[in-house]
């Protein structure tokens, strides 16, 4: 293509209007600067020097002097639940949902927000009143979970059961924690005094189902399982039957071995209780020899010394210790041994020794490692625990103690 020399005039045309496209943006930024109260500078100016609540303070002016900076009133409504300030925070967002000029969707963030301020304040009656009104809105499926959290707090099973169903028509993803709501009714049912055997073998029956269901297209949780199969040998030992009771408990330690250290001690008392303790340590302890834990250990050791006296139990706690050293195992095996009548040292294999000055050295190092810590939020417990009570969240504890997961 030749070039035309008429082109050139194209040249300062372009210039002047680009000149001008500047000129615009630059007014309207300085108008629309003029129209920002001093209070926003002076909120900006304190958070770039770090002091945040004179920044806070700055921001509330703003938000006074022009209502209409809905953003604005979002931000400093989180911030102020996030640092622990309900009573502020919900005044924020009430004053956001009196104003009749706020739009639909504006309407329904502020309901959403004040709905959270309630929950974080503890004030579930009013937060759940807030999350409900959300049903039909963009914010059904966030204030869904808010309403299964709260329904788990008051411990509310049925209805935490009928809105995980629901949930479960929302969106394709697994909910294991359907299976423990029904465990826990199972388990509210045994606890009454007469226990309610029906109910507690429907709430199970209605845990296998569930389970079944999360199990579809892969394998159910184990520790839903192995809680189904503990209730169901409580609820056979409520009804006398012994063997049903062993039955399921011995499942445990051949599905699901990691948990034998739950169900040890049960297996030991249903088998004791028929005069079978002996049938029940060899049990546990070939189960030991196959799947070694720091629980296993201690039921072991405990009843080896209560049926055969000191020196074969301490001959097993040396083998195991010599094959699977652990801290938290000579404490145990110290704390058994002192709780035990005449544990002064006399029958220990090491004359003369202070069992009690060795123990307490130990016990010192061991103390935060005889725990189960949540997966999730890292809370450390000394029993075992379903739910985390940290974090909420459900299956989150290994079986197996701090000290062997390090």
């Amino acid at each position: 293509m030749d070039f035309e020399p008429w082109w050139l005039i194209f040249v300062p045309l372009l210039f002047a209007l680009g000149w001008l496209a500047a000129r615009f943006d630059i007014r309207q930024m300085l108008s629309e600067t003029r129209v920002l109260p001093d209070s926003y500078f002076r909120g900006l100016n304190f958070l770039l020097n770090e002091e945040p609540d004179r920044a806070i303070d700055a921001f509330v002016e703003v938000a006074k002097l022009d209502p209409e900076t809905t953003e604005l009133h979002f931000a400093l409504g989180s911030l102020f639940r996030r640092r622990g300030e309900m009573e502020r925070a919900i005044r924020v967002h009430q004053s956001l949902l009196n104003r009749a000029d706020l739009p639909v969707a504006e309407r329904e963030h502020a309901q959403h927000e004040l709905a959270q301020d309630f929950l974080k304040a503890g004030m579930l009656d009013r937060a759940e009143a807030g999350f409900k009104q959300l049903r039909d809105t963009r914010y059904s499926l966030p204030a869904l979970r808010s309403l299964i959290r709260i329904y788990e707090s008051e411990h509310d099973w049925p209805r935490a059961i009928e809105a995980v169903k629901t949930l479960r028509g929302l969106v394709d993803e697994p909910v294991p924690q359907l299976v423990h709501y029904h465990c826990e009714q199972a388990q509210q049912a045994m606890s009454l005094q007469p226990p309610d055997v029906d109910a507690a073998l429907a709430a199970l029956d209605a845990a296998d189902h569930a389970a079944s269901i999360a199990g579809e297209g892969s394998s159910p949780s184990k520790g839903s399982l192995v809680r189904i199969s503990m209730l169901r040998a409580r609820l056979a030992a409520l009804e006398g039957d012994a063997k049903r009771e062993r039955l399921h408990l011995e499942s445990v330690l051949t599905d699901e071995p990691e948990f034998a250290g739950l169900v040890a001690e049960s297996l030991l008392n249903s088998y004791r209780a028929n005069n079978g303790a002996a049938a029940a340590l060899e049990l546990l302890q070939k189960q030991y020899a196959n799947y070694p834990s720091l629980d296993l250990f201690n039921v072991v050791f405990r009843e080896l010394r209560a049926l055969q006296g000191a020196a074969p139990a301490w001959a097993f706690a040396r083998s195991a210790l010599r094959h699977h050293p652990s801290l938290l195992g000579l404490d145990r095996l110290l704390e058994a041994e002192l709780a035990a009548p005449g544990g002064d040292g006399e029958t220990s294999p090491v004359p003369g020794a202070d069992l009690s000055l060795l123990r307490s050295l130990i016990h010192k190092h061991t103390q935060r490692l005889d725990r189960y810590a949540c997966r999730s939020c890292g809370f450390q417990a000394r029993r075992y625990y379903w739910q985390c009570p940290g974090c909420n969240a459900w299956e989150t504890y290994a079986p197996r103690r701090l000290e062997e997961l390090e």
